[in-house]
């Protein structure tokens, strides 16, 4: 055991290390599985950051599509917040060196991505945003002499007593080792989402709920679960993770076809391609059932520049061995973004007394049922500022402490087996995909017992977790709304429009229902 006065930051996306800037001096204590800025979503992400910089676009405007998204379950009052303070974050990254893309008279460049009233995506490099403002935030953060970074070591559970948050045991990331206790004064998850835990994923390979079912595994509450968002273009060459082909493309004008050459989505929505995210994905799935091949087809809008404004698509392409130039992409829809998380209020707090979350690992209510696209990389900014400023408040003057050292037991737990692993996320997509029912929310949840039966490590039972609130959720919600559909009970129910609230323990009792049934 290690006693700290460091703030613990687990997790080194955006919204990780954006809060350990914002609270220098105050010395943090940041968890890296990986080497900092590798195997984040944030540095995944193509699309960029929604704020309302240019001239005749307001937060208002934004405020409104951001409820119009989120399917009636978006809390007004967090929209106006996170869309109030866009602009000065986007002015904070440039001023950090975050090179936005501008036009000829300097101002920036946006683009427009579905379910926006007009063109408000502050982007770099075409599709290189999460990636460059990554880079951006690690260079700074290595600058930064308050902030210690252990990389290659993995969060695995929270020290909880009289229902605070006392410290965070860690282990090695990639050899089993015995678990170390960290005490500290307060607790910064900022880990990641959930999208791993299904087959088809545009999320980095770590990203599987992980730090949601360790907060959920501590008592804390979690909020609209059952909200996961499947996006409708990754790109179907077999890669796993699957490469995404950004939205940004069919703001370019790219549309979706089919096999028969049918622009399926003018059928289906007004806004054809740029509908909300959970309509087209639905389209893209029932296309690929019904054997009709989607694709994505940027030879009219693009041609060849494709491949030099689009890099990241344009790499990914090469690798599968598709021209974009002269054939359409090939697409599916893959889980994306979790909506659901640990329920925070407005100041980013848990249920859990000193135990603050931001990104994706949180559920603040900006997104609802449904996230409006590069809203998410928003959310992170501003709530890392404001658990920054809460965590400031609440715990002073910090004395600057001593770096940590552990030094782990070599006697660890068996690592996780990848086929124990795979079998989840299979029963995750067959079951809690894009389209669900009752039969197949029960069986999901009968395979993610019998895997969370004989679970050796803690990782393990906190995948086993998230993914039971998840389809706990899912299968409680008898209705359709935003990201969450279900076959059975296809019609929005008016009386259902507000959020899930629950805790583990309430899943669980979902389960055992279910398993009984």
């Amino acid at each position: 055991m290690i006693e700290t006065q460091r703030i613990v930051i687990v997790g080194a996306g955006l919204g990780a290390l954006y809060a350990a800037l914002s609270l220098a001096p105050r010395p943090v204590l940041v968890i890296s599985p990986e080497t900092l800025g590798e195997g984040a979503s944030s540095a995944w992400a193509q699309g960029g950051v929604a704020a309302a910089m240019a001239e005749g676009d307001t937060p208002a405007a934004h405020a409104r599509d951001t409820l119009n998204a989120g399917a009636g379950t978006v809390s007004p009052e967090i929209a106006r917040l996170v869309t109030d303070e866009a602009r000065r974050h986007i002015l904070a990254l440039t001023d950090l060196g975050t090179p936005f893309d501008r036009d000829e008279k300097g101002d920036y460049v946006m683009s427009r991505e579905a379910a926006h009233s007009q063109a408000r995506v502050v982007r770099v490099k075409g599709d290189q945003a999460g990636r460059e403002i990554m880079q951006t935030l690690v260079g700074a953060v290595r600058q930064t002499p308050s902030v210690q970074v252990l990389e290659g070591v993995l969060a695995t559970r929270l020290e909880v007593e009289d229902e605070r948050v006392t410290g965070v045991w860690i282990e090695r990331a990639y050899e089993p080792s015995g678990a170390v206790l960290i005490r500290c004064p307060a607790v910064l998850l900022a880990g990641g989402g959930s999208g791993g835990l299904f087959a088809m994923t545009t999320n980095p390979p770590r990203i599987r709920g992980q730090v949601i079912g360790m907060a959920a595994r501590a008592g804390a509450r979690i909020a609209d679960p059952e909200f996961v968002q499947f996006h409708p273009t990754a790109i179907a060459s077999g890669e796993d993770p699957a490469p995404l082909a950004t939205e940004a493309l069919r703001g370019e004008g790219a549309t979706l076809v089919n096999t028969r050459g049918e622009r399926f989505m003018l059928k289906v929505h007004p806004d054809a391609e740029l509908a909300p995210r959970d309509i087209v994905a639905r389209a893209v799935y029932l296309e690929r059932k019904a054997g009709r091949e989607p694709a994505l087809d940027t030879r009219a809008i693009l041609g060849e520049e494709v491949m030099t404004r689009f890099p990241a698509v344009a790499e990914a392409c090469t690798r599968a061995g598709i021209d974009p130039v002269s054939d359409p992409i090939p697409v599916a829809p893959a889980a994306h973004y979790h909506m659901g998380g640990v329920d925070t209020d407005a100041q980013g707090r848990s249920s859990l007394a000193r135990l603050w979350v931001c990104g994706e690992a949180s559920s603040t209510g900006l997104h609802g049922a449904n996230r409006l696209a590069s809203n998410g990389l928003l959310e992170a900014l501003v709530f890392a500022r404001i658990c920054a400023l809460g965590i400031e408040a609440e715990l002073g003057e910090i004395p600057a402490p001593d770096d940590v050292r552990p030094e782990f037991p070599e006697t660890g737990e068996i690592p996780v087996k990848d086929d124990a692993v795979q079998r989840l996320r299979h029963a995750m997509t067959d079951g809690v995909g894009v389209v669900r029912d009752a039969e197949g929310l029960k069986t999901a949840l009968r395979v993610i017992a019998g895997i969370e039966e004989h679970a050796r490590t803690e990782t393990m039972r906190n995948m086993t977790a998230t993914a039971t609130l998840i389809a706990a959720a899912a299968l409680a919600r008898e209705e359709s709304r935003g990201g969450h559909y279900r076959s059975d009970f296809p019609e929005l129910d008016p009386k259902m429009a507000h959020r899930t609230k629950m805790t583990l323990d309430d899943a669980l009792k979902i389960r055992a229902k279910a398993l009984e049934e």
